[in-house]
């Protein structure tokens, strides 16, 4: 056991720590094991206050007060966040930490194994622990979820994860947290959090487990607009609650709040459930936030450009953002992989079943932006054709199999946009759609179209409507499941799918479908729309590289394709282009080069820059410009049209 201090040894800490001075080695805790989880009620209640007033300066002040007994005691902070499916705790962020007991300091020692466990000692005769800290809210977007910019001049959004450290060795849902936020002047806020009181700007909600605190983030904005999505007096109801940097980014015209309004029925009939009592889109519209989207049970955390509704480029291409963090409320939050079902947030999680989790989400995000209407069936078809060439053009999957995305999650989120054709990514999100449009597929063709994916998707996630409790599975459910579907050697598909080494993207649920991909000249307006929302020149299936649209960065390739014309003419990721030719680099410039070159047998000469070194590429293509587009594959069945058709 640890030591304890004696109360004569009080007055003197105390007194060192109003002088400032350090305090002996030997009062600082010594490194007990920390305490499992077990499934046991906490006692007591911790208030939690979250200061957001300094949103220019981007610092959140947090106070806790914990109840405590005397003797040894493991605080942690939370590491691995649901949904973003590895240990992204923002534990570097955590700064002036102080831990008291009334007036008295009370030293801590960092776990050294675990890092985001504190150790302390809790003195004779003292019932609550008094816990401050300021957490340093990211200035820059280098990575996603809470590692990116979350606070602007007139937006915060709040990740309660980033806010609190809790004790060791009880379950999450078995500790219980009072929440407060203490708000600027005039602001409004979102949260799927029951709200207690508000008065003086500061924001009280009811107690709650941290499971669903956590799971609950808020958002809160000077111009704020909050939408009903669902008729007056529904059991269920559903807003759209947005924050935006400018009043005028709020301004979503009626045609776009119908399309959100028929998202939540279209979805609500694809599940034939609701796993929520209430839920908020919680939309954060800006150009200096990151811009993803993470799930929750009740709510999302969805973050856009400023000009989501006012861009019809930007509205079209982001269509599916919304309708995949809805999904997961189903799928991923009630619907659950067991080794993502962990009792606190320090355990580790197992993140191989992440192509249902992701890439069945992933399909219905886009299923459902055209069964919404936010997408047209043209739309959605030009959607497809970019996804199937993109993922044709991925060499790395003849090392590394789609299974193998998911199992190393937790490392590829973060892994850099270099080379991601070799190395590959979390590509069980976009590969996961057409897994499962083969899976679809499959099942309308072998039922003579009597039975689709829909009913798996209402058989495995809408079962026990109205829980919001978290039902586990394996890879034995889904393949069972899909079983009482239709009769057909599931395992051995799936297993093929994610375990292959073939060089070329799983195309045969686009064939199945009544499509084919095809490369024509010119691209579809999806593709010019993905390459200005992107600020891109993709020219991925013609010369093999991507090339930033941004000026200050000028022609400088984010991504070479491996094995590639442009690879194997030596350029990579981080080179620019100065000059095509002869004559300086422009995107048009390049592309007539490019389509000039179908009638030459001279190589496309590129003064190449390489940090301080210049030099000239020959890149020997002459196949002409090339971009996806679906061709209808007569005398077959339009399988598309049914899927995204509205139910």
């Amino acid at each position: 056991m640890g030591t304890t201090r004696s109360s004569a040894s009080r007055p003197f800490l105390l007194l060192l720590a109003l002088l400032g001075l350090p305090v002996a080695a030997r009062d600082l805790p010594t490194q007990e094991p920390i305490p499992a989880p077990r499934d046991r009620d906490y006692p007591g209640v911790i208030a939690l206050s979250v200061d957001l007033r300094d949103t220019p300066q981007r610092i959140f002040h947090v106070h806790e007060s914990i109840p405590v007994q005397p003797g040894p005691l493991v605080l942690l902070y939370p590491l691995w966040i649901p949904g973003e499916h590895g240990p992204t705790g923002t534990l570097e962020s955590v700064t002036g930490l102080e831990l008291r007991a009334g007036a008295q300091v009370l030293p801590w020692r960092r776990d050294l194994t675990e890092l985001a466990a504190l150790h302390v000692n809790v003195p004779a005769g003292v019932a609550r622990l008094e816990l401050q800290f300021d957490l340093l809210s990211p200035t820059q977007n280098e990575q996603n979820f809470g590692a990116s910019v979350s606070v602007t001049q007139n937006i915060v959004d709040l990740e309660w994860n980033q806010v609190l450290f809790y004790p060791a060795g009880y379950y999450a849902r078995r500790v219980r947290f009072e929440p407060a936020v203490q708000l600027p002047p005039g602001w409004s806020f979102a949260s799927a959090l029951q709200r207690a009181a508000a008065a003086g700007g500061v924001a009280h909600f009811a107690p709650v487990d941290l499971e669903t605190l956590i799971d609950s983030p808020l958002i809160s904005g000077q111009y704020f607009r909050r939408v009903a999505l669902t008729p007056a007096g529904a059991a269920a109801p559903v807003w759209l609650d947005i924050v935006a940097d400018r009043a005028a980014n709020l301004e979503a015209n009626e045609a776009q709040l119908r399309q959100h309004a028929a998202l939540v029925v279209q979805a609500t009939r694809l599940f034939d459930s609701e796993h929520y009592q209430h839920y908020d889109f919680l939309l954060t519209l800006s150009d200096v936030t990151g811009h993803f989207g993470l799930e929750h049970h009740q709510s999302s955390d969805d973050r856009a450009r400023a000009d989501h509704f006012i861009d019809p480029a930007d509205y079209r291409v982001e269509a599916s953002l919304l309708p995949h963090e809805y999904v997961h409320s189903w799928n991923g939050k009630f619907r659950r992989p067991n080794g993502l079902i962990v009792p606190n947030y320090n355990e580790p999680m197992r993140d191989d079943l992440l192509w249902v989790y992701e890439g069945l989400t992933d399909y219905y995000g886009v299923v459902l932006a055209a069964r919404s209407g936010a997408w047209s069936a043209e739309d959605f078809r030009q959607y497809l054709a970019w996804l199937a060439a993109t993922l044709d053009h991925v060499p790395g999957r003849t090392w590394r199999a789609l299974q193998d995305t998911a199992d190393e999650a937790p490392i590829l989120y973060d892994v850099p946009a270099a080379w991601r054709s070799w190395r590959r990514a979390t590509d069980f999100y976009e590969e996961g759609e057409l897994l499962w449009l083969d899976v679809d597929t499959k099942i309308r063709e072998l039922s003579h179209d009597q039975r689709s994916l829909d009913d798996f998707a209402k058989l495995f996630c809408g079962v026990q409507n109205g829980s919001i409790g978290v039902l586990g599975y394996d890879f034995a459910d889904v393949v069972a499941a899909l079983n009482r579907v239709q009769r057909f050697d599931w395992a051995s598909l799936l297993r093929e799918r994610l375990d292959s080494h073939v060089a070329h993207a799983p195309l045969e649920g686009v064939g199945r479908a009544g499509w084919r991909l095809v490369y024509h000249t010119t691209p579809d307006s999806y593709f010019a729309d993905r390459e200005k929302v992107r600020k891109v020149v993709d020219l991925t299936e013609s010369l093999g590289v991507r090339i930033s649209e941004q000026p200050e960065r000028g022609g400088q390739l984010t991504e070479v394709i491996w094995e590639g014309p442009a690879f194997r003419a030596g350029l990579a990721p981080g080179m620019s282009i100065v000059a095509v030719n002869g004559e300086a680099y422009t995107p048009q410039v390049l592309k007539e080069a490019i389509a000039a070159a179908s009638h030459s047998t001279a190589p496309i000469e590129l003064l190449v820059r390489n940090a301080d070194a210049f030099w000239t590429a020959h890149v020997d293509y002459h196949e002409g410009p090339q971009y996806p587009h679906l061709e209808r594959i007569e005398g077959t069945p339009d399988r598309l049209e049914s899927i995204i058709r509205a139910r």
